[in-house]
């Protein structure tokens, strides 16, 4: 019976996994209703409940609660499963655009690779718009994500993400307190405590030897800096792409070209953001390109499984601390000017370099926030945008 519901949870997860475009907001409002409105496998009470608790995680928070939902139904394998059918389908598709970039050649191809930098451009944009709104709805956080801003903008230290994060939660926890919400009923996710101190200790070890071990192989190293970005993503798959430059463009690993280009790619690709690491860790290892997207795949996915798994045990009496959901309203705040800081640089510097550039930027957030076109229209039109400007 439970390989038969693995098997369910599989094929469930791998419909979602290539119709669910849209970024991960759309993903959630795709699983609610195929699986609390269709197939009756959680309530709606314990599916927001579960929302809540990956959003206040970090990591990819509907990949994150995919997994949750294959747990509750069909344990271990069906998280597995949940996971492996909503994320494949992207990732087999972003690593075949990683074997296609280097043949994309003259005025066209050209053109093509310019488009997707400047769809990345508007849909960043939204993004930092919306989770403005959303994540700093008074001046507090406005104040917390504005000095963000500045830190980033300002900063040549290579730990100044990580520290203007710490620093938001700092802040939160004097400015943001307010009375934690009411408390929901229990989850009742079957991880047990013992399993989850482990799956913290897990997620605790790599980010402390592989700096240590990286050194000795490349692969190791390429693994750390996945990892190290999949466990300080706060906030939604865009937050992954200033942490991703940082570890990939900075070194020297990439071109900033090649890296906007995938970004841009990622979204016209159902399922999570999160598999522009596929992409990534295929361009890195020319001549290893699918060992390198499973690198990158299992190595930026991994943390937000392993925390996600930490704290489902003990949520229930987490979720109700003032000063945890205090520290969280503050690191939310800063992951916002975290993400406005990406949107000037790399994104804009690189992109916009003139009038028609700003137009076709323009066009495509125009027609994501205000007329709700889905991604892959804009990735088509941009692409289209950049051939003409060629």
């Amino acid at each position: 019976m439970r390989e038969r519901s693995a098997l369910e949870v599989l094929l469930t997860f791998l419909k979602l996994g290539v119709s669910s475009f849209g970024g991960p907001i759309a993903h959630l409002g795709y699983f609610r209703e195929e699986i609390v409105v269709r197939r009756r496998w959680v309530d709606d009470a314990t599916y927001t409940d579960l929302v809540a608790l990956c959003q206040f995680l970090p990591g990819p928070a509907s990949s994150q609660v995919g997994f949750s939902l294959g747990l509750m139904r069909a344990g271990y394998w069906g998280a597995v499963a949940a996971w492996a059918g909503f994320t494949l389908p992207s990732a087999v598709l972003l690593t075949a655009f990683a074997y296609g970039a280097g043949a994309l050649g003259g005025p066209i191809g050209m053109g093509v690779l310019h488009g997707l930098k400047l769809v990345a451009v508007a849909i960043v944009a939204q993004a930092v718009w919306g989770m403005a709104r959303t994540l700093c709805p008074d001046r507090q956080r406005a104040s917390i994500a504005l000095v963000a801003t500045l830190l980033i903008l300002f900063s040549t230290s290579p730990v100044a993400q990580v520290s203007t994060i710490l620093l938001g939660g700092i802040a939160g926890l004097w400015l943001c307190r307010a009375p934690a919400p009411p408390l929901a009923g229990p989850l009742g996710v079957p991880v047990s405590r013992r399993v989850g101190f482990l799956a913290l200790t897990i997620f605790v070890v790599p980010l402390v030897a592989l700096p240590v071990l990286g050194r000795s192989s490349q692969g190791v190293e390429l693994f750390d800096a996945f990892y190290r970005c999949g466990a300080l993503v706060f906030g939604g798959g865009h937050v992954v792409l200033p942490l991703l430059s940082k570890a990939f463009v900075t070194p020297g690993w990439l071109s900033q070209d090649s890296f906007l280009a995938g970004y841009g790619a990622a979204q016209a690709v159902p399922g999570p953001l999160f598999t522009f690491a596929a992409y990534l860790g295929a361009v890195v290892e020319p001549s290893h390109r699918i060992a390198g997207a499973a690198l990158g795949l299992v190595g930026i996915f991994l943390p937000g499984i392993l925390i996600l798994l930490g704290t489902l045990p003990f949520w229930d009496v987490f979720r109700q601390r003032v000063g945890a959901q205090a520290v969280m309203r503050g690191i939310n705040a800063a992951v916002v000017g975290l993400l406005g800081a990406a949107l000037y640089n790399p994104l804009w510097i690189s992109s916009v370099k003139s009038s028609g550039d700003f137009a076709l930027a323009l066009v495509g957030f125009v027609l994501l926030s205000a007329w709700r076109t889905p991604p892959l229209m804009v990735v088509i039109l941009g692409v289209l945008g950049g051939m003409i400007l060629a």
